[in-house]
């Protein structure tokens, strides 16, 4: 998890310029009622020759889905890279999640990025930055990863990194991503330090991220990471063994 100073410094050079929201990772926020099916539902069979966890599509809310694009229990997690609370859910639940939910049909998974901080915007435009096919297994690795970045940012030091807020605000993702190490880790992953380059000097993207995180605050009231939808209905924010009782309560066993 970032240390409170980093976390100061990243709200103080990001937020205000971008307009965002305050939230955190691990706040919770108002729980409704998921829907709770009578009986189990039927699997559904992919297309011929492929399965549901290889088809993986954007949306129109700007998340990328894995899994049936009709499935008749559809997760919607606002998840942020820089998380902590995110990937341990991603540790404990993503294989269980993909194998005996997603490729069943019944469930589809979306993860609609919520920026935190500075190191979300780099993060996100990275992963985001190659084939929409990719986005989420370059997610799930690099919330494995993540410790390793928070190691890079404590070694870099404050003072460094309150510098690059000094910088013109194209130049500063691409170097709180070489502060971080996440220019190396997206490169050993076919995201080239030049085409990551240029995903990270593209600020349109940047706004438009600060656009879609300021919009789940208003509209869905999402107030911290992670927090979970089940068709539409916002559960709040749980570990795995509570949000699969509630996916299974929906219909899927």
């Amino acid at each position: 998890m970032t240390s409170p100073a980093l976390r100061k410094i990243a709200l103080g050079l990001f937020v205000a310029p971008l307009a965002l929201g305050l939230a955190a990772c691990g706040d919770k926020a108002a729980e409704s009622e998921a829907p709770v099916a009578s009986e189990a539902l039927a699997t559904v069979a992919p297309p011929e020759g492929t399965e549901w966890a290889s088809v993986i599509t954007k949306t129109e809310d700007g998340g990328y889905r894995m899994g049936n694009p009709e499935a008749p229990i559809k997760l919607v997690e606002y998840g942020a890279l820089s998380c902590s609370h995110c990937a341990q859910f991603a540790k404990e639940s993503f294989a269980d999640l993909r194998d005996d939910y997603i490729k069943s049909g019944r469930v589809s998974y979306e993860i609609r990025f919520f920026m935190l901080n500075p190191y979300d915007f780099a993060a996100t435009m990275l992963a985001t930055c190659g084939s929409d096919e990719a986005v989420i297994p370059l997610a799930e690795q690099f919330w494995a990863w993540q410790p390793k970045m928070f190691e890079n940012l404590d070694a870099f030091g404050q003072e460094n990194l309150q510098q690059i807020g000094a910088m013109p605000r194209d130049k500063q993702f691409a170097a709180f991503a070489q502060a971080a190490g996440m220019t190396e880790f997206f490169a050993s992953r076919g995201i080239s330090k030049e085409q990551g380059a240029q995903c990270l000097a593209n600020t349109e993207t940047a706004q438009a991220l600060a656009d879609q995180t300021d919009t789940a605050g208003k509209e869905k009231n999402v107030t911290g990471t992670p927090t979970f939808f089940i068709n539409g209905a916002n559960v709040g924010s749980m570990e795995w063994e509570p949000l699969e009782a509630k996916l299974q309560q929906a219909g899927a066993r």
